[in-house]
């Protein structure tokens, strides 16, 4: 099911990213760990879809500092017998989690493809280069402008961690997955406690809108909670889309503390 596959992939690969300016609506409260990493059940429609592990480190590295971002996405169960994902995403941070480079190897289906992505401060650019890895062939080569910081969407879930965001706030953040650069909404919404896999948490809910024609086409809305501590916690992550395809969840199962 090339729809519900997409979907699913979008969920985790769609979260934005904060910018520079988020720090001054919103007042960072914790450094983040020096490495961790979180593992996640998929539920589709109250099937169990997948499993998703997101790990980070800090890289020291001889010109400047930095951080390592991973996602590994695997579908399970009924789905993979659909439509089998099977995606691979890193990323390399700069000191302050401002994005470098990208690179996704993904296996969706039939379909293979590696997208890399290098992002130019200095010039204001990211270059996006996608390849067929069963054909070669590129699939699509572009230049999109940039911020001088710009955050991928994985890394922007940890900066996000950082911050101090009260429910009835919200910010605007640049985001860009190398095809497009938009300025979108961060919005917290209001306290919640809820139960997952990993345990009952108190949390904060959050909406970011990145759908409806912000950076994604797709109607949808897309909310994540956070603990409600100074850990903040990544604790569920859900996409609803319209009811053909349905609500995708992701809930914490385990997290490795160091």
């Amino acid at each position: 099911m090339p729809g519900t596959r997409h979907a699913l992939v979008l969920t985790l690969l769609c979260v934005p990213s904060p910018g520079s300016q988020i720090v001054a609506a919103a007042q960072t409260v914790a450094a983040l760990p020096a490495k961790g990493a979180f593992e996640y059940n998929v539920e589709w429609r109250l099937i169990d879809a997948g499993k998703a592990k997101l790990n980070w480190s800090a890289v020291a590295r001889p010109s400047h500092p930095g951080w390592q971002v991973k996602l590994h996405l695997e579908s399970a169960g009924l789905v993979s017998m659909l439509y089998k994902v099977l995606d691979d995403y890193t990323g390399d941070l700069g000191a302050g989690l401002c994005v470098e480079n990208t690179h996704l190897n993904a296996h969706e289906g039939s379909r293979q493809r590696e997208t890399t992505v290098h992002f130019d401060p200095e010039r204001r650019k990211a270059s996006y280069l996608e390849r067929d890895l069963l054909t070669h062939a590129v699939v699509l080569a572009k230049e999109t402008d940039i911020p001088p910081c710009v955050h991928d969407v994985i890394g922007g879930l940890l900066f996000l961690r950082t911050l101090n965001l009260e429910p009835g706030h919200s910010i605007e953040v640049p985001v860009s997955d190398g095809k497009k650069s938009v300025s979108a909404k961060v919005e917290a919404q209001q306290r919640e406690q809820i139960k997952v896999p990993a345990g009952t948490f108190k949390t904060i809910r959050y909406e970011l809108f990145l759908f409806d024609n912000v950076l994604y086409r797709r109607p949808a809305h897309l909310y994540v909670w956070l603990s409600d501590d100074a850990r903040r916690v990544l604790v569920r992550l859900q996409v609803r889309l319209r009811f053909t395809i349905g609500t995708i969840t992701f809930q914490l199962e385990k997290e490795e503390k160091t």
